[in-house]
């Protein structure tokens, strides 16, 4: 019986994982609108800093309440500005045997590249604020991506399926 989920897939936006959490940020009076709000009033920079405590609530409260899944866990969900809500997230993912980021290469500058080109296709963003300021440049190169994974699966020219079909072996 697993107290766990037995897989966690983090990585930055568009890298093949989706997001789930929305019902957590409201119990801690977070949703999407107010963060869109906040983006809108603060800017997208100080609107994710301020969002930071709602997705740690929300990575404990999934890790808890999803024993034995596979979860995927948006771009934000495992970078944060404050040590110690990025210490929470790395405490409610230790029980978890496979914390598995995904990223399209080895070579950053490379995922990057890949990740925004499949951004502007799929979400009509190249994640660059208007400040100037690159998310996704800043989540591909963040080190907490690696201090909380225990593998990396890069999927640079394969097919989902194969991607998924490798994922399996790797954490079976």
């Amino acid at each position: 019986m697993h107290t766990a989920p037995w897989m966690v897939l983090i990585g930055p936006a568009a890298a093949g994982k989706s997001t789930l959490g929305e019902t957590y940020y409201t119990e801690v009076g977070w949703s999407m609108d107010k963060l869109r709000d906040r983006i809108q009033a603060a800017g997208r920079v100080a609107a994710e800093q301020e969002w930071e405590p709602a997705r740690a609530h929300a990575v404990e409260r999934i890790v808890a309440d999803h024993p034995g899944t596979i979860i995927s866990l948006g771009a934000g969900h495992s970078h944060y500005t404050q040590s110690e809500l990025f210490q929470r997230v790395q405490t409610a993912l230790r029980p978890v045997n496979h914390v598995v980021l995904v990223l399209p290469s080895p070579d950053r500058e490379r995922s990057v590249q890949i990740l925004r080109q499949r951004s502007l296709a799929t979400k009509g963003t190249n994640w660059i604020s208007r400040g100037g300021y690159d998310f996704l440049r800043q989540w591909v190169h963040d080190p907490g991506n690696h201090a909380l994974a225990t593998t990396v699966l890069y999927t640079e020219g394969e097919e989902p399926e194969q991607s998924i079909r490798r994922l399996i072996t790797m954490c079976d």
